[in-house]
């Protein structure tokens, strides 16, 4: 009697079990859905890097020319420049963007009052919400020839034309980019300060450490793993870069192009100007292929050097 009462409860609590993680399933099925629709999906459309498009005949029946898009594409004039303009400057975004993104985080975790960190979180977030077009006409309104608060204000009336200087621009956008994403960065950076166990800086305190002393030895150590995830992913991405950063801000400035075309700036005008949808998915395709290599690789050493901070 005992046993069969036993097996009843064993099997009420199999099922009670199996219908628990049904309901888990279905809440993980519109995440799923979406995954499957806006990435997995698309990737059919890849062999359209590797085809001459028709559209008359339709892209499954394009004849396939191979690697022929990637050729036009590394082989033309500007293939230097936007390889060399797309990956210095996300060499450059990485590396300042989660150096400034360390330190406001540090800064908004010394303030004591709840009530003012959220007011500074909001106040740095807040260029984030900014659509790029704003951006790109705030900085028009800095950098205008004729009224621009740059050359009437701070120059005193003498006149620079910004939109002609390609000098100025590497500083104008690293500086634009950082503004804009600092809020993003820094707030991650703060949810995983606020996570270290206080006890920790409290025993330090009572060591006589002061705050630079505590920020070294156990602050910067225990962000590491979230250092390495934020920086592994952004790899991931450096073939690629802002559309609207390197195409609005400037205002489309041909005299800039040689600091401001990258590789998605570059696509976008060869398909405006050669309508070449095969080019465009080529160079989608090549960036992809890339990122993933390079997360992979990166990823490799860092889980040769230290395992645990590896992302996977």
């Amino acid at each position: 009697m005992l046993v069969s009462l036993l097996t009843v409860i064993h099997a009420a609590s199999i099922l009670y079990r199996i219908r628990y993680l049904s309901l888990l399933d279905f809440m993980i099925l519109p995440g799923l859905a979406y995954l499957l629709v806006n990435n997995y999906l698309p990737l059919i459309g890849i062999s359209i890097a590797f085809k001459k498009i028709d559209f008359s005949v339709g892209i499954w029946k394009s004849k396939w020319i191979g690697l022929e898009n990637f050729r036009f594409l590394f082989q033309s004039a500007d293939a230097y420049i936007i390889t060399r303009n797309t990956l210095l400057y996300n060499a450059t975004f990485i590396v300042l963007g989660n150096l400034m993104g360390i330190i406001v985080g540090i800064l908004l975790s010394e303030v004591f009052s709840r009530r003012l960190q959220k007011v500074y979180q909001t106040l740095i977030l807040l260029p984030q919400l900014i659509s790029m077009v704003i951006v790109a006409y705030i900085v028009f309104g800095f950098l205008s020839n004729e009224a621009g608060f740059i050359n009437k204000t701070v120059l005193g009336g003498t006149s620079i034309n910004f939109y002609n200087e390609k000098v100025y621009w590497p500083y104008i956008l690293v500086f634009v980019h950082i503004w804009k994403g600092l809020g993003y960065s820094s707030i991650i950076y703060l949810s995983a300060i606020i996570s270290i166990d206080r006890n920790l800086h409290d025993a330090a305190k009572i060591d006589g450490c002061g705050r630079m002393r505590i920020i070294g030895n156990i602050t910067l150590p225990l962000l590491k793993p979230t250092i390495f995830t934020l920086v592994l992913l952004q790899i991931g991405r450096i073939f690629y870069s802002d559309f609207g950063l390197f195409y609005q801000v400037p205002m489309n400035s041909g005299a800039l192009y040689t600091v401001t075309n990258t590789i998605d700036t570059y696509v976008y005008r060869a398909l405006m100007q050669l309508n070449n949808l095969s080019m465009a998915s080529a160079a989608s395709a090549f960036q992809a292929i890339v990122g993933f290599v390079l997360v992979l690789s990166v990823n490799l050493i860092v889980r040769y050097k230290s395992k645990e901070n590896a992302l996977f």
